[in-house]
C-alpha cells in the first residue's frame, strides 16, 4: 500500500499535468488535431493624403494662394431725385412764389460695394453683372493696398456675368478649378467683402448642383453652398480646399437679408466661357430661333391627342424669326435638336443658345401625329428677349 505522502505526491502530478495539458490546448489547439477558429478583420488601406500640411484642420494655405485676387469693388453712380409732384401743380408754385429751387430736380451719389476676381496677368476682372450694373465710375481695391480705376469690358444680364478691366503690373492671379468636378459634400471657401468690412473668408460644403428655375437669371446651373454669403460677397470667389476657383458667388436666398445658408455660386465652367466671349466680342453669341415652348401637361397632351408625353410644345413663333422661316407652328411638338431629345423648355433654351449665329439647327417635330424634321439658322439672341428661345 502507499504512504499517505506517496498519494499526495501522485495527485499534485496528475492536478499538474492536467492543468500544464489545458494551458497546451488553449494556446497550441492544432497539436490536439483542432485548427483554430478564423476571425475575418478589414482594415481600409489609409488614403492619400489630399491636403497639404496643415490640412485639413486648417485651409489658410488655400486662401493665401487665392486671396490676393480676390478685390473689393467700390461704384458710384449719379442718380436724379425728382421733387414731388406736388410741385407740378402751378397753384401750388404760385402759393410758394414760383420758387424754383423747390422744384429744380436734385442729384445725388450713391455707392455700391461688390467683389471681383482677377483673372488674368493683363486686368480682366470677372464680377457679377448686378454688382456694376447703371455704375458712372468704377474703383478696384486690391489686398495689397493698391487701388485703381477699372473700365467695363462687357456685361451679360441673363448671366450675371461682367468683366472689368485695370491697368497694373504684377497682379495676382487666381488659378482656375474644375467646377464639373464638385460633388455634393466638397468643402468650399467664398472669399469677399462682406458688408464692406473688408475681405472675410467663410467655409461650407457643396449643398448642391446644377440648381436652376430659381428665376435668378435667364441661364441657371448654379452651385449651391451653406457657406455665408452676404451682401458685399457679390462678385467674389467660390474656391475648393485647394484654392482653385469653382465659383463666381451671385446670390442668397434669405428673408432677412443676410446668410441663412442657401448661396449660390456661378460655376466657372459657365462664367469662363462668357467671359472669354465679352473679351473678343463684347457680348456673348447665343442661338436664337424664336419660339416659345411650354411643358406638355396631362391637359395639353390631351387635346393635341399625344399618345406620350415627351417634348415640348410650341405656343408661339416670332413672325419672320429663323423658325417661322424653317416652317414651325404654334401647335407643334418638339422632340429633339440635333439628336438630343427635349424633355422641358430650359433643355430647348440651352440647347438653342449653345448654337452661334449663322449655324443650322435640326428640329425634329411632331405634327398632328406625323414626325417631320425641319432645319432652322439660328441668329444672334436679342439683348431684350423675354422668355422665347
Amino acid at each position: 500500500m502507499f504512504s499517505r505522502q506517496t498519494l499526495t505526491y501522485f495527485v499534485q502530478a496528475v492536478v499538474l499535468g492536467l492543468a500544464i495539458a489545458f494551458v497546451v490546448m488553449y494556446l497550441w489547439p492544432e497539436i490536439g488535431g483542432q485548427e483554430a477558429p478564423m476571425v475575418e478583420i478589414r482594415q481600409t488601406a489609409p488614403e492619400p493624403a489630399k491636403h497639404p500640411v496643415g490640412g485639413p484642420y486648417s485651409y489658410a494655405r488655400a486662401v493665401d494662394r487665392s486671396s490676393p485676387a480676390v478685390v473689393n469693388i467700390n461704384t458710384a453712380k449719379i442718380v436724379t431725385v425728382r421733387p414731388h409732384p406736388f410741385f407740378d401743380d402751378p397753384v401750388f408754385r404760385q402759393f410758394f412764389g414760383g420758387a424754383d429751387n423747390l422744384i429744380t430736380p436734385r442729384k445725388r451719389v450713391e455707392t455700391s460695394l461688390g467683389s471681383g476676381v482677377i483673372m488674368s496677368a493683363q486686368g480682366f476682372i470677372l464680377t457679377n453683372h448686378h454688382v456694376i450694373r447703371g455704375a458712372d465710375a468704377i474703383q478696384v481695391s486690391l489686398q495689397d493696398g493698391r487701388m485703381v480705376p477699372a473700365k467695363v469690358v462687357g456685361s451679360d444680364p441673363e448671366t450675371d456675368i461682367a468683366v472689368l478691366k485695370i491697368d497694373l503690373k504684377k497682379l495676382p492671379v487666381i488659378s482656375l478649378g474644375h467646377s464639373d468636378r464638385l460633388r455634393v459634400g466638397d468643402v468650399v471657401l467664398a472669399i469677399g467683402n462682406p458688408f464692406g468690412v473688408g475681405q472675410a473668408v467663410t467655409m461650407g460644403i457643396v449643398s448642391a448642383t446644377g440648381r436652376n428655375k430659381l428665376g435668378i437669371n435667364t441661364f441657371e446651373n448654379f452651385i449651391q453652398t451653406d457657406a455665408a454669403i452676404n451682401p458685399g460677397n457679390s462678385g467674389g470667389a467660390l474656391i475648393d480646399a485647394e484654392g482653385n476657383l469653382v465659383g463666381i458667388n451671385t446670390a442668397i436666398f434669405s428673408r432677412s437679408g443676410g446668410n441663412q445658408g442657401i448661396g449660390f455660386a456661378i460655376p466657372t465652367s459657365l462664367a469662363q466661357n462668357v467671359m472669354q466671349e465679352i473679351i473678343e466680342h463684347g457680348r456673348p453669341l447665343r442661338g436664337w430661333l424664336g419660339i416659345e415652348a411650354q411643358v406638355i401637361t396631362p391637359q395639353i397632351a390631351g387635346a393635341l391627342e399625344l399618345k406620350e408625353s415627351k417634348g415640348v410644345v410650341v405656343v408661339g413663333v416670332v413672325r419672320g424669326g429663323p423658325a417661322h422661316q424653317a416652317g414651325l407652328q404654334p401647335g407643334d411638338v418638339l422632340v429633339s435638336i440635333d439628336g438630343k431629345k427635349i424633355s422641358e423648355t430650359r433643355e430647348a433654351l440651352l440647347n438653342i443658345s449653345g448654337h452661334k449665329p449663322g449655324s443650322t439647327v435640326k428640329l425634329e417635330i411632331l405634327r398632328e401625329g406625323k414626325s417631320m424634321m425641319l432645319q432652322a439658322t439660328a441668329t444672334e439672341r436679342p439683348t431684350q428677349s423675354g422668355v422665347m428661345e
